[in-house]
């Protein structure tokens, strides 16, 4: 791991990093890069884009491109850069509210038009960086800064809602089953179309403090005893299912990304292009 550390961290940075102590977000960032070091990929020919939060700061830390862009909108930075260089691959990172809440209408076009991209959305369930806020995760009940007396509102899945809106690969794992979780990674950077990895994680100190859910440790071991592989998770039922999650690959399909149906067209009006020259010239004679 050292070399992997000198050979991907800015060392111009300064360090130690402003996650709190026993965060999962350095897990996340962990799993990334051993991801793009197992799939070969060169760190020129990688863009990682993140929004506002505390994952908002991976960027910062990592030597590839990087784009630290405003709150809820790294999707649509990174769409931008892929358009205009098709050849890179593009990865964004982001929190459960910086992507579904203030991004949420970002996040379901991306995942609707199949570009190919790879969106890592950590989810620990509260705005962590912003103050303590409930998010479209925080579960009924949960306590929160915009909760005092438990979250009137119910939490959508994060995976359930990229597969319905069309994404081409989706995954879920956790900060406790890393090595999966570095798979899981791999396969949606080598995936061609939107993939996304929701990675469930810790926020002890928001979240786990208000909700009783205790240290970084046992947060960890409520996550170990929460999983359930998907394949142990289609034959139980949704009562059965209650309180927990299923982690592994939830959907992988093979379908047209909008960077081949975008070639398309672009090649259509070409040709259309050179038929209206030739007859505006036939006209001429």
């Amino acid at each position: 791991m050292a070399d992997l550390r000198n050979k991907y961290l800015r060392h111009d940075k300064k360090f130690p990093h402003v996650w709190c102590p026993g965060c999962g977000i350095g897990v996340v960032m962990a799993s990334l890069i051993r991801a793009v070091d197992s799939l070969g990929i060169e760190k020129d020919d990688i863009v990682l884009a993140s929004g506002i939060g505390c994952s908002g700061r991976m960027p910062v830390y990592v030597d590839f491109n990087t784009l630290h862009t405003t709150h809820g909108r790294s999707l649509t930075f990174a769409t931008g850069v892929k358009l205009a260089n098709p050849d890179l691959k593009v990865i964004t990172v982001m929190g459960d509210g910086d992507a579904t809440a203030i991004g949420g209408n970002h996040f379901i076009h991306a995942a609707r038009r199949n570009l190919d991209m790879t969106a890592i959305i950590i989810n620990n369930q509260i705005y962590g960086m912003t103050g303590g806020q409930f998010s479209p995760t925080t579960p009924y009940g949960a306590f929160a800064t915009t909760a005092s007396y438990g979250n009137v509102e119910h939490a959508f899945s994060i995976s359930e809602l990229a597969v319905t809106a069309g994404a081409s690969f989706v995954a879920r794992g956790t900060v406790y089953h890393v090595p999966q979780l570095d798979r899981l990674i791999e396969q949606g950077i080598r995936k061609t179309g939107f993939s996304v990895i929701e990675v469930i994680s810790n926020c002890h100190v928001q979240y786990g403090r208000r909700n009783e859910m205790g240290d970084p440790v046992t947060m960890l071991n409520w996550m170990k005893k929460s999983a359930v592989s998907v394949k142990s998770a289609a034959g139980k039922t949704e009562a059965e299912m209650a309180g927990r999650f299923s982690i592994g690959v939830l959907a992988d399909l093979d379908k047209p990304n909008y960077l081949e149906e975008y070639d398309k067209i672009r090649q259509r009006a070409a040709q259309n292009h050179i038929r209206v020259n030739e007859e505006s010239t036939e006209g001429k004679c």
